[in-house]
């Protein structure tokens, strides 16, 4: 087999290959072969006809495609591998001359990855924000747990609603006369100290009685998801239909072995304490991470041509519609009601996608940083905790979806270039002024 690259425009060569007869000539046989077991030809069995009645029957011209399609991928293959071409796309064949006995000559477009540039990105000095927890998280950890085996109980005596108090009740809105559509309610339980209701809503049914109709008024924020109620004032009529309130356990030693089998309250804040600071390395981990690639990909230089830009803008946008599809929302809406250029926006981060994965695949290329099976496995084990599915269901479900395996070879791939980088790098930790 012979090669020809030739550099065209932007990331596109023409690969020019010269497949041997004999080649060609075992390929088309092959390929006749293979016809004569499904054609029908009189007087003859499936099989058995001679091959200029196949050739008469089928046409040749048809049979050498067939033979084309057995021979190409393989001498495609090593033609790339032998002129180390990053291809991004497959192949498309633009011209081809198949004659009888005569080596076959095949012409192709491919489109390959830009040359990227990248400045030094081992031995750097970084200054990275460092993780922090804060003084009181024991004790946060502890009253969450205490609130997650607390009871919630009906108040029997007759008062009105505290700020710690689960109310509930019946509401319905309205905005300048008119009932806001979805705005009402009953039945609801609200959490009065842990409401993502309305701004004021919550607060402004502390100390009111039970059943009694009483209004809230509120203002919709100025960032609400739906446009017509942005900035509206709007009036509330609730009534508080029960009042709950939460009995928490008592912090003991008898606690900490009903959470943990712990013997003391003491053991078990020293497990929560284990917990923080591994939480703790993790994201200091996960800090330098990124603040060593952004500081790398400041150095970065390449041209990404339009229609790479083009396929993961399109791939981009599938991946919003499907997200918010689920949502019962549109990606024009969503980016509408953001002030934001959803155009725009994609291109940004379809560019920004292949920056990174241009650096990342030439920082594995250069340092010569290749996945194995157990790479794979890592980042399934990771994906099965993250949804909740057994790994090697996941397997099979990728298995059957090349494009979704190939995804997940691609973020291990960088799991492994970003902390090959944050190794190799110094890290200097400050903590954030703010």
């Amino acid at each position: 087999m012979k090669a020809n690259v030739v550099k065209e425009k932007e990331n596109i060569v023409k690969l020019e290959i010269t497949i041997p007869a004999q080649d060609a000539k075992k390929a088309y046989d092959n390929a006749v072969k293979t016809y004569s077991q499904y054609v029908n030809i009189p007087g003859f069995r499936k099989g058995k006809a001679p091959k200029t009645m196949v050739e008469r029957q089928v046409g040749k011209e048809r049979i050498q495609q067939e033979a084309l399609d057995r021979l190409l991928p393989k001498f495609i293959d090593e033609a790339v591998k032998e002129n180390n071409l990053d291809i991004v796309t497959q192949p498309e064949l633009t011209a081809v001359k198949f004659e009888d006995g005569k080596d076959v000559e095949a012409t192709l477009k491919l489109e390959v990855k830009p040359e990227l540039t990248v400045g030094e990105y081992k031995n750097l000095k970084v200054d990275v924000e460092d993780a922090i927890v804060p003084a009181d998280a024991v004790d946060k950890s502890i009253e969450r747990l205490l609130n997650q085996y607390s009871q919630v109980v009906e108040v029997k005596e007759k008062r009105n609603a505290k700020e710690t108090d689960i109310v509930v009740i019946d509401f319905d809105g309205s905005v300048d006369g008119e009932k806001i559509k979805g705005g009402e309610g009953k039945n609801y339980n609200l959490d009065l100290a842990h409401s993502n209701f309305i701004p004021g809503f919550a607060e402004a049914i502390v100390g009111k009685p039970l059943n009694e109709e009483f209004d809230v008024n509120v203002t919709f924020p100025e960032e609400y998801h739906e446009e017509s109620l942005k900035g509206k004032p709007a009036v509330f009529k609730v009534t508080i239909k029960e009042i709950k309130e939460r009995i928490m356990p008592e912090l003991n030693d008898e606690f900490a072995k009903k959470v943990g089998n712990f013997e003391t309250v003491d053991a078990l804040k020293e497990d929560i304490q284990k917990h923080l600071d591994a939480q703790k390395e993790a994201a200091r981990r996960q800090n330098a991470e990124s603040a060593i690639f952004a500081k790398v990909m400041e150095s970065v230089k390449v041209d990404i041509p339009e229609s790479m830009i083009k396929r993961e803008f399109e791939a981009l946008k599938t991946e919003y519609e499907e997200r918010f599809s689920m949502q019962g929302l549109s990606l024009e809406n969503v980016f509408k009601a953001q002030g934001q250029d959803v155009n725009k926006v994609l291109t940004e981060e379809a560019e920004a996608r292949i920056k990174n994965t241009l650096l990342i695949d030439k920082i594995a290329k250069d340092e010569n940083i290749k996945l194995t099976p157990v790479d794979i496995q890592a980042k399934l084990q990771d994906l099965s905790r993250m949804y909740g599915v057994d790994p090697q269901s996941l397997m099979k479900q990728f298995s059957t979806n090349p494009g979704v395996l190939s995804a997940i070879s691609q973020q291990a791939i960088n799991d492994k270039v970003r902390a090959f980088l944050a190794d190799n790098n110094k890290v200097n930790y400050v903590v954030s002024a703010k």
